[in-house]
């Protein structure tokens, strides 16, 4: 199979991941009481992002969250997750994975093609990472402490915010604020759904201002990319993320790692990206 960008043989990394679901499925199904009663979450639906004086329909319908978080604790980090759908399709849901382990998560719901065009879902995303940088402290939650990921297309909306910084800087907000970004399967040239926006062929790769890799530089927030098993995962998918990797460390970044996880394709992936992401967040986070 040739070499894998993470460390460690295929046999370990297979082992860890299977080890650590193991233990998912033990704590939970055998002592679901004994770790739940230490921490109670709440869950809070439809909560409008837009700004006050919104008067367009469309945005008003799908500019909408949902935020999970933990009642009686403070200072924990937030995930804000994007969901998955080729930028045409999906809903708003918090991944069972990332519920309990001491942090909020948000799950936005933003415009979809082709109903709108970009930038208009770049912009609904920067509008919710503003909405959760005002108001995340009142449940609780640290401003200082806060990250992106997504699935698929809610992978290349979390990916664009971290590389080109005018979306955020619309709400006076830049990517440096952002703790980490862990994208999950994020097609980082043009993502094809903006190509057939204007007439281009979906297969044939694009690159301009809409490609996280038009965007490369060496300063970044910590950046932990995902794909599936090359064989398995959309086609191209980890060619794209490999080629992402190489070029932002040959312009000196060292703030990005890409894991390929062999065995899984596009949908699968999320499960072993999810606890990975999860040890990543408790390190940059300093939670025990």
């Amino acid at each position: 199979m040739g070499s894998h960008p993470y460390p460690g043989s295929l046999k370990s990394f297979k082992q860890k991941i299977m080890n650590r679901y193991i233990l998912f499925l033990v704590t939970t199904l055998m002592f679901p009481v004994a770790i739940w009663s230490q921490e109670a979450y709440r869950l809070l639906e439809d909560i409008a992002y837009t700004e006050a004086r919104e008067t367009d329909s469309y945005r008003l319908e799908r500019c909408k969250l949902d935020i999970y978080y933990p009642e009686n604790k403070t200072g924990y980090p937030t995930v804000i997750w994007f969901h998955g759908g080729a930028l045409e399709y999906g809903h708003k849901k918090v991944p069972e994975e990332l519920k309990e382990k001491g942090m909020a998560v948000v799950a936005v719901n933003y415009r979809l093609s082709p109903q709108v065009t970009a930038p208009a879902y770049l912009d609904d995303a920067a509008l919710a990472v503003s909405w959760v940088f005002k108001q995340i402290a009142s449940y609780g939650g640290s401003t200082s402490d806060i990250y992106l990921s997504g699935h698929s297309a809610g992978a290349y909306l979390a990916l664009m915010l971290g590389m080109d910084d005018s979306y955020l800087n619309t709400y006076g907000l830049n990517s440096a604020k952002i703790k980490g970004i862990a994208p999950i399967s994020s097609q980082t040239f043009t993502h094809y759904t903006l190509r057939k926006e204007n007439g281009l062929p979906e297969k044939i790769p694009t690159l301009d201002k809409y490609a996280p890799l038009h965007h490369i530089r060496k300063e970044t927030t910590p950046l932990l990319l995902f794909t599936g098993d090359r064989h398995l995962d959309i086609a191209a998918r980890h060619e794209e993320n490999l080629y992402f990797l190489a070029v932002m460390k040959a312009a000196g970044n060292k703030q990005i790692t890409y894991y390929e996880i062999p065995g899984f394709d596009h949908l699968t992936v999320c499960v072993p990206a999810f606890y990975l992401m999860v040890d990543w967040i408790k390190k940059l986070s300093k939670i025990e």
